[in-house]
């Protein structure tokens, strides 16, 4: 209960509805106790508006003139002066409304003039105003008492079918099974509810879409295992059936071959599944020092096809970025640029930025690719039908995933002032000078 939102939106209500009501009634009560008090006081004064008008035998000035003792008495008239003047009330009290000790409680006195020079004192014990000022009171206090927790019972259960439909969408969501999700129905639904119902939808979407992918990655995968799997195994049947010890060391260069072709396989698909697995986690990476560190790496392999292998940049830069996903972004860009660029070319690796990202390239001088193949080459196990070499086609589809995990762009361009290919990565800020 202390997590549920409908408790706390209904405690808070609840709370809102006494902090609300409880004053009110108070209120309400305070001003009918009130309204009864000055209404016995207009009666009183009527009352005595009415005696003054109104002629008076012995016998009615007799039941005037009565003691205050008579408990049954409720107000009594006292003409001023008279011998039936209690003690208690003074003989040149002021006229209007008096309250008075009477030696057995508290009374509200009347004094007014009548013609003459004679006075009516209209006397009223206050504990019998009392009760009826509070009786009256109470009676406009009850109603309001048993409102408040009609309205507390009302707000509970309109707070429970309001949020019965985000219950009803928890229950659909958590029926439906892991290998077919469908998105949630947004058919009348509230402005509120709308937008999370929207995201979920697009989560479950993004989780089907991927989900698809590594049914199709599997599948591919197992298609392009097979091959240099099956392909082993005739070999070593070959190697088994070698009639000479030359032909035989022949035969075991081609599955040392064939295993070699199916390790980098396994190590791409690896580097793929750990590509996708792995947390990212961005820390400030010296791109000329990357740079660097991969020219020095591939520098001997340049050599050995006489390739010029060099660095350009305008001034050396920090990306917050994570150096493991863009080291093998760039390693992937080198490596296939070493490997397409015929013997005496040139690879260069330049680094440029803009106000509000930086572009890292590694231009080639090799064949290039033709515009119908630039963003085949990027699906997962794709390779150009003449491409040299072994690989796997897995490499450029690593690197785009991991660009993308990065908040980048990768992207294979043409040159434009000779023939050739540019690698280029692209990421936004954050971005400052070394």
């Amino acid at each position: 209960m202390k997590n549920s939102l409908q408790f706390h939106l209904s405690r808070m209500l609840a709370i809102a509805i006494l902090a609300a009501g409880l004053p009110a009634s108070l209120a309400s009560f305070y001003f009918a106790y009130s309204e009864a008090q000055e209404f016995q006081d207009d009666a009183l004064r009527q009352i005595a508006i009415l005696s003054m008008n109104a002629p008076i035998d012995a016998h009615l000035l007799a039941v005037a003139n009565a003691s205050l003792s008579d408990p049954e008495a409720r107000i009594k008239i006292i003409r001023l002066p008279s011998p039936a003047r209690p003690i208690w009330l003074p003989v040149h009290a002021s006229d209007g409304f008096h309250t008075l000790d009477n030696g057995h409680g508290r009374v509200r006195v009347f004094i007014a003039a009548v013609p003459g020079n004679d006075r009516l004192a209209v006397i009223q014990p206050t504990d019998a105003r009392d009760e009826i000022a509070f009786d009256s009171a109470l009676r406009t206090l009850l109603p309001l008492l048993l409102l408040l927790p009609l309205l507390i019972g009302l707000v509970i259960r309109i707070v429970h079918e309001k949020l019965a439909g985000m219950r009803r969408l928890s229950a659909q969501l958590d029926r439906q099974s892991a290998t077919h999700l469908s998105p949630l129905p947004q058919e009348n639904l509230p402005d509120e509810l709308a937008p999370l119902v929207q995201a979920i939808n697009g989560l479950l979407t993004r989780v089907t879409m991927m989900v698809a992918s590594q049914r199709r990655f599997i599948a591919d995968a197992a298609h392009e295992l097979r091959s240099p799997l099956t392909a082993l195994s005739l070999q070593v049947q070959n190697l088994e059936q070698a009639p000479t010890r030359a032909e035989a060391a022949s035969r075991i260069t081609r599955l040392r071959e064939g295993l070699e072709r199916a390790r980098h396989l396994i190590e791409q698909m690896l580097s793929l599944a750990q590509a996708q697995a792995s947390s990212l986690e961005k820390e400030p990476v010296h791109l000329s020092r990357l740079a660097r560190d991969l020219i020095a790496e591939y520098l001997p392999l340049a050599e050995a096809k006489a390739i010029d292998l060099g660095l350009e940049e305008d001034e050396p830069l920090i990306l917050e970025s994570s150096l493991p996903h863009l080291r093998f972004i760039l390693k992937n860009g080198l490596d296939n640029a070493l490997r397409y660029t015929p013997q005496g070319g040139e690879v260069t690796v330049r680094i440029c930025h803009a106000d509000d990202a930086c572009w890292i390239d590694v231009i080639d001088s090799g064949p290039g690719l033709p515009d119908g193949e630039k963003e085949r080459v990027f699906a997962p196990f794709y390779r150009l039908p003449d491409a040299p070499g072994e690989g796997s086609g897995l490499g450029l589809a690593i690197a785009r995933d991991a660009a993308e995990r990065l908040g980048g762009q990768l992207s294979l361009e043409r040159r434009d002032d000779a023939p050739g290919l540019i690698f280029r990565y692209r990421q936004r800020w954050p971005l400052a000078s070394a």
